[in-house]
């Protein structure tokens, strides 16, 4: 090397290509990837306050994979000796309505005090990529960084009932995990809602003022389930309205049987903004646990809850084989190019179909 050569134009050179001369081109192996966590592990990591291997089992019990819904039923059976103990919240309401501050001001209060909080939000899902829209866990900033709050954001994946593929299952997960209250905050699309009523054992509806008339009737199917209605918002020139929104869901909810022997739903006002009655929203939540357990019911009503999803979990199991089905996706589009042409009907291309899924014989004849 020429002593006169700054080593600078020395390294440059070294790196310059030569005419003619093709570089060697270095196959950079892509990153393996972690093994997934036998259930032992993630046994242990939900017991041991593991975030990350909480984070996989609820992810697990959220996937349709059949490997995986096979692997969820055994953490499940392991965890079970530690589910059960937690209050399980449903939260429901029009859209703008509130519910993530809500449910952020009342997490804070809970975890203020001493206790673990699981927030399950059931955000709507993307047409394209499936994935969650909205982020609840971007929403609830403040609860998310909290040491003893856990804020996951979950795709409904286009089920109806407001709620996410394994919601249910993710309620014992959390409960293993420790949480002592776990909430479910819905979609907020309508009637269609209600099936988070049967997974929980205090259904609040939440609601503001001056969102059209009260009392509609899209709105009785779910004040029908509630044990609870919140007026949110009650706060500056907004107080006045929501105290009169109350007082007439008072009177709707008189003429309705309720849900809890014992227990007439209540209505209350609070702000989730200035924190004005989020402690007697949770006082109310308190004492009807009380009497779900004085009474003997809350077991009972967990009973039920727990047949009635392992009959909606049958019906779905059956809905994807279905669709799985290669005889099925065979001529799947064929059939509904027949049935938009108008050359068979609804009912029977779909006879048609599970003949084939099941395969029996389609009863010959009927519309075409």
């Amino acid at each position: 090397m020429d002593d006169g050569a700054h080593p600078l134009e020395t390294a440059e050179s070294a790196l310059r290509v030569q005419p003619g001369v093709v570089p060697s081109r270095r196959r950079v192996a892509p990153p393996r990837r972690a093994p997934e966590p036998t259930v032992e592990e993630l046994v242990a990591g939900i017991r041991g306050g593991d975030r990350a291997l909480l984070g996989r089992a609820l992810t697990l019990v959220e996937s349709s994979r059949p490997d995986h819904r096979r692997k969820a039923g055994e953490l499940l059976a392991a965890v079970a000796p530690w589910t059960g103990r937690a209050h399980r919240v449903g939260i429901s309401g029009i859209p703008g309505v509130g519910k993530s501050t809500f449910i952020e001001a009342l997490g804070m209060l809970l975890v203020e005090r001493g206790q673990r909080v699981a927030v399950l939000a059931i955000d709507p899902s993307s047409d394209l990529s499936g994935g969650s829209i909205l982020g609840d866990k971007t929403r609830m900033e403040r609860l998310a960084r909290h040491p003893s709050a856990l804020v996951r954001p979950t795709p409904c994946g286009g089920w109806l009932g407001g709620v996410a593929r394994g919601t249910r299952e993710s309620i014992l997960v959390c409960e293993a995990a420790g949480m002592d209250v776990v909430f479910v905050e819905t979609v907020g699309v309508g009637q269609s809602e209600t099936q988070v009523a049967s997974m929980v054992d205090f259904f609040l509806l939440l609601m503001v003022a001056g969102a059209g008339d009260e009392l509609q009737g899209i709105k009785r199917g779910i004040m029908e389930l509630a044990d609870g209605l919140v007026v949110n918002k009650a706060d500056g020139d907004n107080v006045a309205p929501a105290r009169l929104a109350a007082a007439q869901y008072r009177s709707a909810l008189g003429l309705l049987r309720p849900v809890t022997p014992g227990w007439m739903a209540r209505v209350q006002t609070c702000s989730a903004v200035t924190g004005d009655g989020i402690e007697d929203v949770w006082e109310m939540i308190a004492e009807h646990r009380h009497v779900l357990e004085s009474s003997d019911q809350l077991e009972e009503k967990r009973r039920r809850q727990a047949l009635y999803w392992m009959k909606q979990s049958v019906e779905h199991l059956l809905v994807d084989s279905f669709y799985r089905n290669p005889r099925v996706a065979d001529c799947l589009e064929e059939t509904r190019r027949q049935v938009v042409a108008g050359e068979v009907s609804p009912f029977v291309a779909a006879e048609r179909l599970v003949a084939l899924a099941t395969g029996e014989v389609a009863a010959e004849g009927g519309e075409s």
